[in-house]
């Protein structure tokens, strides 16, 4: 059985353009889908967060109006309080990439606030994408490519992804306010190939070793291809 790595954000919040708080974290399905799909299939996930701090779910995510109705909500709910892997994280400075079969990160804000900036999400995402191995990231996750810039040149350029697009984030009323947008970002300082399905609805993009969802709805069609690609 395989061992995957999820690096997942340690933001509480995400700082907006005029300096404001925005309450977030990761988004609850794009860790609760893949993680029961992976762990239900007997494969080992452990979790890696900057400093080790326990990752903190956006409570937005955990409404019936987000979850697919109150049943919904419950199921990701009882997921993620029993993901033990969430309470004692490992330090992402700590984690190496030769210990892991495929490496995945959840979305949400979070990943807008800390992981792209961070040193040794640059340094995990360079190295997983190198050796070839499957390193499948969902929705604002992509936001961690932009930590491994090196002056000014990541090893993504050129690759074709996804992530959540301007119009998404237009849709949740947040674009006006965000410092950046992700798809702009990835676009101007990357230089990928960025594609997007429907809004709000599943949609991947694969190249080479690296798998892309665009939206929280993407995680378990990404978490599906995963799973064949461990086989």
């Amino acid at each position: 059985m395989a061992k995957i790595l999820f690096v997942v954000s340690g933001a509480t919040y995400w700082t907006l353009k005029d300096g404001t708080r925005h309450a977030t974290g990761y988004w609850a399905e794009e860790f609760a889908a893949p993680y029961k799909a992976l762990t239900e299939a007997g494969h080992e996930v452990v979790v890696a967060t900057p400093g080790g701090v326990t990752p903190n779910v956006d409570m937005m995510s955990l409404r019936p109006s987000m979850a697919g109705g109150v049943e919904g909500a419950l199921e990701l709910e009882a997921i993620i309080r029993s993901a033990e892997v969430m309470r004692r994280p490992l330090q992402l400075s700590d984690a190496r990439i030769e210990d892991y079969d495929a490496v995945y990160l959840p979305g949400g804000h979070g990943p807008m606030q800390d992981l792209w900036v961070d040193a040794d999400a640059g340094r995990i995402l360079t190295a997983q994408l190198a050796s070839g191995k499957p390193l499948a990231i969902v929705c604002h996750a992509p936001a961690a490519i932009l930590s491994t810039r090196i002056h000014g040149v990541s090893p993504f350029k050129g690759y074709r992804v996804t992530g959540f697009t301007n119009e998404e984030e237009e849709g949740v009323g947040l674009a006006d306010k965000a410092p950046w947008l992700l798809e702009d970002e990835l676009k101007d300082k990357i230089g990928v190939e960025f594609s997007r399905g429907e809004m709000w609805q599943p949609y991947l993009v694969e190249d080479r070793n690296l798998i892309t969802g665009q939206n929280p709805a993407s995680a378990a069609v990404v978490a599906d291809r995963l799973l064949q690609v461990l086989k």
